[in-house]
C-alpha cells in the first residue's frame, strides 16, 4: 500500500450511504512526525511559514508535478468522468499540472444545488461538524481542536454571531477544492487575517490547538436572502499556496445560490460559516453525528439545514 494511503483511526459518516468510513490520510507518516516527533519543531516552524507554501505551490503548478496525477487518481479512486478538463484543455489531456487537477471542476449535472429557498445546501464537498448555538465565550473541541468564536470572527463581529449556528467543512487533499455560495445575497465586508499555515489534517489538529482560529484565513460577511447575516471563512493550511476568490470581494457585490466563490490550491483546507441566532436549524443527523464526535461527509449542493 502506498505511504500516502495508510489507513488511520479517523472515521466519518457518509451521509449518502450512512456508512461509517475510515479516512485515508494523505501523508500520514510525515504529519505525525512533524506534530508529534522529537526534534521536528524547527522544521515545522519553517514549513508553516507562508513562503514555504508559496514555493511548494509553484512546484505543484509546474508541468513536473503532472506525473503524480495518474497514481493519485488510482490510490484515491477519483471518478475522473465526473470532472471537466481544466479551462483550455482537452478530454484527452485534461490537466498539465497537479494544481490544475487539484482545482478541477465538477460537470454541472454532477452536483445540483437544492433549489428550495428554505433549505441550506452544502457550500463545499467535505466532512462536516455543525453546532446550533455557539456563545461568544464558548471554547469547545473538534477532534481535540480548541475553537473559540471570538478568535474566529474577531471582536468586531462576535456580538453579531453569538448564539448562532456554526458549521465547519473540512476538505482533504483528495476532495473537490472549490467552495460556493449557499444562497443569494450581497457582500457586506471582506477581511484577510494573517497567520501561519499549519496542517488542518486531523492528526495535526489533535496535536496542536487553535489552528482554525490562528491560521491564515479570509472572512466574508454576507447578507443572504434567506439566512440573515453570515460569516463565511476560508482557512488556509500547510502547502496551500493560495486561497483564490473567484467572485468579486468588493463591498455591495452580489452573488447567487450555487455560484462559485473561490478555491484552494494544493493542501487540505477548511471552510467555516457562522450564522446569527435562530437563522437556521441543523438536520438531526448532522447534530447527532457531531455530538458523537463524528464528521458527516456531505456532497456539494446537498442540503443539511433549513427553517
Amino acid at each position: 500500500m502506498p505511504r500516502e494511503e495508510i489507513m488511520s483511526d479517523v472515521k466519518f459518516i457518509d451521509r449518502k450511504t450512512n456508512d461509517l468510513v475510515e479516512e485515508k490520510i494523505y501523508g500520514e507518516d510525515l504529519i505525525k512526525w512533524l506534530y508529534e516527533g522529537k526534534g521536528s519543531s524547527c522544521i515545522l516552524s519553517f514549513l508553516t511559514r507562508p513562503l514555504f507554501s508559496k514555493l511548494y505551490g509553484l512546484h505543484q503548478s509546474s508541468f513536473l508535478s503532472a506525473k503524480k496525477i495518474p497514481q493519485f487518481i488510482k490510490d484515491y479512486h477519483i471518478p475522473l468522468k465526473d470532472f471537466l478538463p481544466h479551462e483550455g484543455r482537452t478530454e484527452e489531456n485534461p490537466y498539465k499540472s497537479f494544481n490544475e487537477f487539484f482545482i478541477r471542476r465538477f460537470r454541472e449535472e454532477k452536483r445540483p444545488f437544492d433549489k428550495n429557498s428554505s433549505r441550506l445546501p452544502a457550500f463545499a464537498e467535505g466532512r462536516y461538524f455543525a453546532y446550533e448555538n455557539v456563545k461568544d465565550s464558548d471554547s469547545f473541541l473538534i477532534k481535540n481542536q480548541e475553537l473559540n468564536l471570538r478568535e474566529l470572527v474577531g471582536e468586531k463581529y462576535v456580538s453579531t454571531f453569538a448564539g448562532g449556528p456554526l458549521v465547519i467543512a473540512r476538505l482533504c487533499p483528495v476532495d473537490y477544492h472549490r467552495f460556493h455560495y449557499f444562497d443569494d445575497g450581497s457582500l457586506l465586508d471582506f477581511q484577510e487575517l494573517k497567520g501561519p499555515l499549519h496542517s488542518v489534517n486531523p492528526l495535526a489538529l489533535q496535536a496542536k490547538s487553535s489552528i482554525l482560529s490562528t491560521n491564515q484565513r479570509q472572512m466574508s460577511i454576507l447578507k443572504t436572502k434567506n439566512f440573515g447575516t453570515v460569516a463565511y471563512i476560508e482557512v488556509g493550511a500547510l502547502c496551500v499556496g493560495k486561497i483564490v476568490q473567484s467572485a468579486s470581494m468588493e463591498k455591495g457585490s452580489t452573488f447567487k445560490r450555487g455560484e462559485e466563490k473561490g478555491y484552494f490550491l494544493f493542501g487540505g483546507s477548511t471552510v467555516v460559516i457562522v450564522g446569527q441566532q435562530n437563522s437556521f436549524t441543523l438536520d438531526n443527523d448532522i447534530k447527532e453525528n457531531t455530538q458523537r464526535g463524528l464528521e458527516t461527509f456531505l456532497r456539494l449542493g446537498e442540503s443539511f439545514a433549513g427553517h
